[in-house]
């Protein structure tokens, strides 16, 4: 392999990770601004409060997402697999 696929390689990577990445975050984002908005009207200031529901919906969102993080591995790792047969 030459170094321009490697780094092409690496930097496919880290576009991949950033994709399957984003939807989890911006939800745990949005469920833990949502949990603060309420803690502030409620003035309700129990720091726990907030692990929970940001846990669950990122567990939820992950088993929603699995499918299209599996697809998009998959076609990864297949690229990579065939640049490695190639080499031999």
């Amino acid at each position: 392999m030459e170094q321009q696929e490697i780094i092409d390689l690496i930097k496919e990577a880290i576009w991949i990770t950033i994709q399957l990445g984003t939807p989890v975050m911006m939800i745990g984002l949005v469920v833990g601004v949502a949990i603060a908005l309420i803690q502030a009207l409620t003035q309700v200031q129990e720091i726990t409060l907030v692990f929970v529901p940001k846990i669950l919906a990122i567990f939820v969102a992950i088993a929603v997402f699995l499918p299209s993080f599996a697809v998009t591995l998959i076609a990864f790792m297949e690229r990579i697999a065939d640049k490695i047969v190639g080499i031999g």
